[in-house]
């Protein structure tokens, strides 16, 4: 299982929020890149980078940090957050990054996104799923749909996607383990799809955990800057 480090930008910091509240904001460092870089020294691959900004105003807000880390590391970066347009994807890509993450948009404008990647090749997206029970939850986190997961994931699988993941917004940000039901029934039912698991981890035992279940990878974020898993035991941890 692979281990897949968290930054979430505001205004070119990185912070974490609880449970998505933007109320609820830690920053962590001033310098995102460095953070990144730490995580490149210990072995670690990929990064998930998320523009907290743009997914709250609707169009990205923070592209010179992804083209930031993207220059001073060799990390493989999926970013999102704000990204409606197919001139963003580009800009995205032309940043960087590796892959495109694409949240709200996958809900609300799904035939927009299959243009996408009609031009980008489908091997370029994330999926991701933020959910509040089984619903999804879009911009931002702030609003819920009437939309459940497993028909969302159903719907993806069969257009082309191979990556998914899936944040189960009750548990990020509190450190109080993340939801193996939920995602042991996801891998259960889509073998076929690489699946992330992302919101909750609080210690090594719960990458264990996930890896118990059949996740290909985990996203790590608050555990990491709280200290509660350290990047010795990240480096160390083997799957």
């Amino acid at each position: 299982m692979q281990i897949i480090p968290a930054i979430d930008i505001i205004g070119g910091k990185c912070v974490r929020l609880t449970q998505g509240d933007y109320a609820q904001e830690t920053v962590y460092s001033q310098y995102p890149w460095e953070m990144a870089k730490s995580f490149e020294d210990i072995g670690l691959q990929r990064l998930h980078l998320v523009d907290l900004d743009g997914a709250k105003a609707g169009s990205i807000q923070n592209l010179r940090v992804l083209e930031k880390i993207a220059a001073v590391t060799r990390l493989k970066i999926d970013f999102g957050g704000g990204i409606h347009s197919q001139e963003a994807v580009q800009s995205v890509i032309d940043a960087g990054a590796t892959w495109v993450t694409i949240g709200s948009v996958a809900v609300k404008a799904k035939e927009k996104v299959i243009g996408w990647m009609d031009s980008f090749g489908s091997d370029k997206f994330i999926v991701g799923a933020d959910v509040k029970g089984t619903r999804l939850a879009v911009a931002g986190w702030t609003e819920t749909t009437d939309q459940e997961i497993m028909p969302f994931l159903e719907y993806w699988s069969s257009k082309g996607i191979q990556q998914v993941f899936c944040t189960d917004i009750s548990k990020d940000g509190k450190l109080s383990g993340p939801s193996l039901p939920l995602y042991q029934s996801i891998v259960a039912q889509f073998p076929e799809l690489f699946f992330i698991a992302s919101g909750g981890v609080s210690d090594i035992s719960d990458l264990h955990d996930l890896q118990g279940i059949g996740c290909d990878a985990a996203i790590v974020g608050k555990a990491i800057y709280e200290k509660r898993i350290s990047l010795q035991q990240l480096k160390e941890w083997k799957a």
